[in-house]
């Protein structure tokens, strides 16, 4: 017999059997669905029903009674992966794998499929577009973005082991103020030859450039409140002037040469705001002077990008530029049509999109979990200056999208909910509602670090690259000190694994909908709950066969009488069902989880028993199957999440 998802089968028998009970003892009872878990204690079952507490006010009997009856009932010549049926606590049904049986099936499915043992293919394979990263060609990746980069390639991993057809799209968002603002500031230097990472190096032009643009601003504004006495105005408007004027002494201080240029060139101009606003107007329109300098600057920045993630090990399929969906008349095609629409008006020159009446007229609200009373707030299309918005823009690129593809994912911060859901409600508005209907915002909440509040626009930001050179760094340190018999260059290609793996790991663990707190105690923690942790797992049992120096020959999976090996052989049993759910329910962190949980009992397996010395040699060979089985799954559960299994640590 051979499983691709030994639990399942498992479960499958239970609920036959159990059917089969109720069958004899309530023929008359319909029995529309049975659910079996996990009981909290490996000793009490493997899987355990409650259907007799729900059966009790129905029978008018105690559960316990019903459960004796069902139990009494089982047809014992039809047990084959299970042992025998109890009924306990009051009224469960537990089931009890025949530990032989079931540890045959489990190790022999890991070790024939190995590499794909755990990736239950879907009946309805999809084409899927997973939008992630998209972060603004003006700085480089921060830590805080990072976290966008590793669930959106960790979902597209998922989804494709799951034989979906997935293709990883990254959008350049080059229309805008803030691109303008770095043009500007690059123009305004002379298009210099990037020193150092070409990101970096814009990304520092783009805070200072931003810097002075906003104390120029505020200055006129000052002016102008002075004029007319507004003390309040005044007071709020020093207020800021000396939040920025703080950031512009802190940013001398750190570019002082690259400071003083911008600040040279920048005083030429009499209203620098005004020049962004209309570099940003050309550039939209598709002026050419606008669109070489926009271009070449965003070009920079983006090659930096890619070392970046490329190290990271992310990649993409498709770089979609923002400016061509402008250019082509696409976000203009859309606009004409939503103007056809009720839901489109002008106010003060600036066109709106009345997201509330489209939800009130399609009887969305519930549908989108909003409260029936909840006033979707308008969004503005068109600025009175003819410049489109981020979201109007967005319009016609998820059109252009679904063109490719059957579903798309977002990667996309919570804090940007009302704008995807405004989105989505605009398809329902254009008739496109089967296609709101596939869109889906995979929100996810920020990274921070104790003591530390980022701000890109101040230019106070630790940047991805930083956080993984500090952890390769702090890995090299700890491989040295654990195993300082490796050659030097294999202790850096280890050290480059643990610590990209650890910052990888670090930011798909944590549930999305909650905050990485990142301090590096608990991101490069070899004892519990890390990337190196698990890593060093899955080296650990790569030693143990490497020690063996032997393949099992007669493993006697009956031998298994400890409780730690039967939670192991449940744990490898239901990685297929992780898997399954954490690819519908679009949750990677349930696979960091269930390798760390795996990890944690494999280590107390090894503490506690003899593996290669263990007696009787059947007993050391089923032992090694279990080390053989766990290595495989961890890998692969690793593999999921982007993070690379080292043999040696």
């Amino acid at each position: 017999m051979f499983s691709v998802n030994p639990l399942n089968d498992f479960r499958s028998e239970c609920k036959k059997i159990l059917k089969e009970s109720l069958k004899k003892v309530f023929p008359e009872l319909k029995i529309k669905q049975l659910t079996l878990k996990k009981p909290p204690n490996i000793e009490l079952g493997h899987l355990a029903s409650s259907i007799c507490f729900e059966l009790a006010k129905e029978k008018n009997e105690k559960p316990l009674k019903l459960a004796e009856k069902l139990v009494e009932s089982t047809d014992k010549t039809k047990l084959n992966l299970i042992e025998k049926v109890v009924s306990a606590g009051g009224g469960y049904i537990n089931f009890f794998a025949d530990i032989k049986k079931f540890s045959a099936l489990t190790i022999e499915a890991i070790r024939k499929l190995n590499s794909e043992y755990g990736f239950v293919k879907t009946d309805k394979p999809q084409k899927i577009i997973v939008e992630h990263t998209s972060v603004n060609p003006i700085h480089p990746i921060h830590i805080g973005q990072a976290r966008n980069s590793m669930l959106g390639d960790a979902l597209a991993r998922i989804l494709k082991a799951r034989g979906h057809k997935i293709y990883r799209h990254y959008y350049i968002d080059d229309v805008g103020r803030q691109t303008a603002v770095i043009a500007y500031g690059y123009q305004k230097l002379g298009k210099p030859k990037p020193e150092g990472k070409p990101d970096h190096f814009i990304g520092k032009i783009y805070t200072i450039t931003s810097c002075l643009i906003e104390i120029n601003r505020l200055k006129k504004e000052l002016k102008r409140a002075k004029t007319v006495s507004a003390i309040e105005e005044i007071n709020k408007i020093n207020r800021e002037l000396d939040g920025w004027m703080a950031v512009a002494a802190e940013l001398k201080t750190k570019f002082p040469k690259l400071f003083e240029k911008l600040l040279e060139k920048i005083s030429e101009d009499e209203d620098p705001e005004n020049m962004v606003n209309e570099l940003n107007r050309r550039y939209e329109k598709g002026e050419e002077e606008a669109k070489k300098l926009v271009r070449e600057v965003s070009q920079l920045c983006l090659k930096g990008f890619k070392e970046t993630l490329n190290r990271a090990g992310v990649f993409y399929d498709s770089w979609d530029w923002e400016s061509e969906l402008v250019w082509s008349g696409k976000v203009k095609e859309v606009l004409n049509k939503l103007k056809k629409t009720p839901y489109v008006f002008s106010l003060g020159g600036v066109l709106e999109f009345d997201a509330d009446k489209v939800a009130e007229t399609y009887n969305l609200k519930r549908k989108l979990g909003l409260r029936e009373d909840y006033e979707l707030p308008s969004l503005t299309l068109v600025r009175a200056d003819g410049t489109t918005l981020y979201t109007t823009r967005d319009i016609a690129y998820t059109l252009l999208k679904f063109q490719k593809c059957e579903k798309v994912i977002n990667v996309v911060g919570m804090e940007q909910a009302l704008a995807q859901l405004q989105l989505k409600i605009a398809l329902y508005a254009l008739g496109h509602g089967d296609l709101a209907e596939k869109l889906t915002h995979f929100a996810y909440n920020l990274v921070t670090l104790p003591g530390y509040k980022m701000s890109s626009r101040r230019g106070r930001y630790i940047t991805f690259d930083e956080v993984m050179d500090e952890a390769v760094k702090r890995a090299y340190e700890e491989v040295s000190k654990r195993s300082p018999q490796l050659p030097e260059e294999e202790k850096k290609k280890i050290a480059n694994l643990v610590g990209i793996g650890a910052v990888r790991y670090a930011l798909v663990e944590v549930d999305p909908s909650k905050p990485v707190v990142f301090t590096w105690d608990r991101v490069l923690n070899f004892e519990k709950n890390s990337a190196p942790y698990i890593q060093y797992s899955h080296a650990r049992a790569c030693s143990i066969l490497r020690k063996a120096s032997r393949k099992p020959e007669k493993p006697a999976y009956e031998l298994f009488k400890e409780k730690i090996e039967h939670e192991i052989i449940m744990d490898l049993a239901s990685f297929p069902d992780t898997f399954i759910e954490a690819t519908e329910y679009l949750k990677p962190n349930m696979i960091a989880d269930f390798a760390n949980t795996l990890a944690d009992k494999f280590n107390a397996f090894y503490n506690a028993l003899p593996v290669i010395k263990a007696e009787p040699k059947e007993l050391s060979d089923a032992r090694l199957t279990l080390v053989d089985a766990v290595r495989i799954v961890l890998r692969n559960s690793l593999n999921l999440i982007g993070i690379i299994a080292p043999e040696r640590m």
